[in-house]
């Protein structure tokens, strides 16, 4: 069928779209590849924003965007509708005036008319697409988390324009690490999922790497520093995720590592426990650097916006095709899609027998474990 005929059959398509949870930067990357394809396909083609993700859907705060809107923001950080977190778990429980938000999600989904609701986001984001997938809705999800642990698919967006920003930051800390001597220790994003503070550390060339799926020991953490500087190295570069765990912590229950925390945390994150805890033991000076934020801003990297892009086509061709209910997914550098009900609630984790951990450890990184 030629494109002209193709465009005679495909009718108006209204369909709505937002981003939800944290920001990252290939957002807007990906909602312009959802739009230009949708408007090669259609000359009949409404899309509806919704301000600050599934706050916008609950609360009808949307507007109609034009083409222009989509101009110019391949390049452009953050998202031009604004995010917010709805954590799932809250999404069954009514807001402070009573107001039930499922039902109100799917009262606006079908006062607009929408064909069809695009949902750029991560984990918890998923677990709501999926929710109003059962609730009857038409919902395509677009995985978006500097994390890399939506589970279903290989790559998430965000993740390697992450990963380049947390590989400067161990970059630029290892000249003055050198200059000065000292352990110095980088606090990567990842409070479950050590994705980013592994490619992240690996890249940045670190010497140590703790990540959630490994619990650390403190003692060989402190052998892998104390064998570098016997061995006449002027310094440590250790890569931290924010939820890296000891195994004293790792053996406990979440009842009984919530009540430690609450009774007896006198650190603003276990980058600095795990740095005191260096000093205390072999005397050392540890300096610590914590990117945060950094992380999930600025332009979005060129393997971010040709992925972006991908995705945002592949979602688009799913619609022109009335099939939802999936979330567009990465397989063996292929774009294909997966069903939401088996991605709502699995994480990707890093499995610490991978061939990345071993490959790791055959370059003498240390894992504290």
């Amino acid at each position: 069928m030629s494109d002209n005929k193709r465009r005679e059959v495909l009718s108006l398509k209204r369909v709505g779209i937002l981003t939800s949870g944290g920001d990252c930067q290939s957002l807007n990357a990906t909602m312009r590849g959802v739009a230009k394809a949708l408007y090669q396909m259609y000359d009949d083609v409404e899309i509806i924003g919704f301000e600050e993700g599934y706050k916008g859907l609950i609360y009808a705060d949307y507007h109609m965007m034009q083409p222009s809107d989509f101009s110019g923001i391949l390049t452009q950080g953050g998202t031009i509708l604004g995010t917010s977190r709805q954590p799932f778990k809250l999404m069954r429980v009514p807001d402070e005036n009573s107001l039930d938000k499922v039902e109100a999600m799917k009262h606006t989904y079908r006062k607009l008319k929408l064909e069809c609701l695009v949902v750029l986001g991560g984990n918890g984001s998923q677990k709501t697409a999926n929710l109003l997938r059962e609730e009857g809705l038409n919902i395509i999800g677009l995985p978006k988390t500097i994390d890399n642990d939506l589970w279903g698919t290989d790559m998430t967006f965000g993740f390697q324009s992450a990963v380049n920003i947390a590989t400067n930051a161990i970059d630029c800390i290892h000249t003055t690490a050198a200059s000065h001597g000292r352990v110095f220790i980088v606090e990567v994003m990842g409070h479950k999922v050590g994705w980013l503070t592994l490619h992240a550390g690996i890249a940045g060339g670190a010497d140590v790497i703790l990540i959630p799926e490994i619990p650390y020991d403190i003692n060989h953490v402190v052998d892998a520093v104390q064998k570098r500087a016997r061995a006449g190295k002027r310094f440590t570069i250790i890569a931290v995720a924010e939820g890296a765990i000891s195994k004293e912590d790792a053996a406990l229950t979440k009842k009984e590592l919530k009540e430690k925390k609450k009774n007896g945390e006198k650190y603003p994150s276990v980058a600095y426990e795990i740095a005191a805890q260096i000093q205390d033991i072999c005397g050392m000076e540890v300096r610590v650097t914590v990117p945060g934020h950094m992380q999930r801003g600025g332009e979005p990297c060129p393997y971010d916006r040709v992925l972006s892009t991908r995705l945002g086509a592949h979602a688009a061709q799913l619609i022109s095709e009335g099939r939802y209910g999936c979330l567009v997914a990465v397989k063996n550098n292929e774009i294909t899609e997966v069903p939401l009900e088996e991605v709502a609630g699995k994480l990707k984790t890093v499995d610490p027998e991978c061939s990345f951990i071993k490959e790791a450890k055959l370059v003498g990184i240390k894992f504290g474990d």
